[in-house]
């Protein structure tokens, strides 16, 4: 069995990729990427569903919710710069036009509407985790401690120079066990070529993902694109190839009362963060910033 699935078995054809809760086996979290340069506008009711839209690569986008305007500077691609985003309540209708490019709606299952909130680049909040070769670029985008105005929904993305890995040490949140956190998660790669803006089709990248149970144990080959649902069990690393950078963005959510990005570690491996102590960070990391690209 494998979680993995490649854009195109997704797609509509029409230029949508879409992942529904139905399609991944489980209850809370979606995702669609909608390409603007052949759609052009698209609209939708958020039926029972809260969502936060994030600009991968398209720039001055026009959004309406519930009548009211937004305009989004967006990027030129995941690699570009941190993009401004827009959160969009659940029961709102939404609409958003432009020219080019490609925007990101993360949607995560509730019936609780809390107010529209759009939130600039400047005010996401960037961090850079691990150090070493482990050393990766997190930007915040709704996670709990970076925006509380949302009931389910959790995003963030993740940057990883080439060469490097992230999801590591191995993690899991899904409430099995002695692990109390359970959340739902999507991982959608854009995987880059040296200093590109956005993903390239010759990139490639592994991901690795093993369950409790050990039903699931494998490591893929990730291609631009593509999408890695989990349900369960530890994921890590996620490896960028050298000259590969790779870009993640995750999508999580789960029964909770309350919003968490708790994990419990791979008791095997979860040494590795005190040996962080000893090591220097990446210079490369922050890759990216408000401003745009790290020179």
């Amino acid at each position: 069995m494998s979680w993995l699935h490649s854009s195109a078995s997704l797609s509509d054809g029409a230029g949508t990729v879409s992942i529904t809760p139905q399609q991944a086996g489980w209850e809370y979290c979606g995702l669609d990427v909608y390409d603007l340069g052949r759609l052009g506008s698209i609209s939708r009711t958020m039926d029972g569903c809260e969502g936060v839209l994030v600009p991968l690569s398209a720039t001055d986008v026009e959004v309406e919710v519930d009548g009211e305007a937004y305009r989004l500077a967006g990027r030129d691609g995941v690699f570009a710069a941190v993009s401004d985003w827009l959160y969009v309540p659940s029961g709102s209708q939404l609409s958003v036009r432009g020219t080019a490019g490609e925007v990101a709606l993360c949607t995560a299952r509730t019936e609780v509407r809390h107010p529209v909130a759009y939130v600039p680049a400047a005010e996401v909040e960037v961090e850079v985790r691990g150090a070493g070769r482990a050393t990766r670029q997190v930007t915040n985008i709704a996670t709990a401690t970076s925006f509380s105005g949302a009931e389910k929904i959790l995003v963030c993305e993740v940057l990883t120079p080439g060469g490097n890995l992230s999801s590591w040490p191995p993690h899991r949140h899904d409430g099995i066990g002695d692990c109390p956190a359970s959340n739902e998660e999507i991982y959608y790669f854009r995987i880059g070529k040296l200093d590109a803006p956005h993903g390239d089709p010759e990139g490639c990248g592994l991901f690795h993902v093993y369950t409790v149970d050990g039903s699931v144990d494998e490591t893929v080959t990730i291609r631009d694109t593509d999408v890695y649902v989990v349900p369960q069990g530890y994921h890590g690393p996620s490896i960028a190839t050298p000259e590969y950078p790779m870009y993640f963005l995750n999508v999580l959510a789960g029964p909770g009362a309350e919003r968490t990005m708790a994990f419990c570690d791979d008791p095997s491996h979860h040494w590795i963060r005190g040996a962080w102590q000893e090591q220097e960070q990446d210079p490369r990391c922050p890759m990216t910033s408000a401003a745009g690209r790290r020179a």
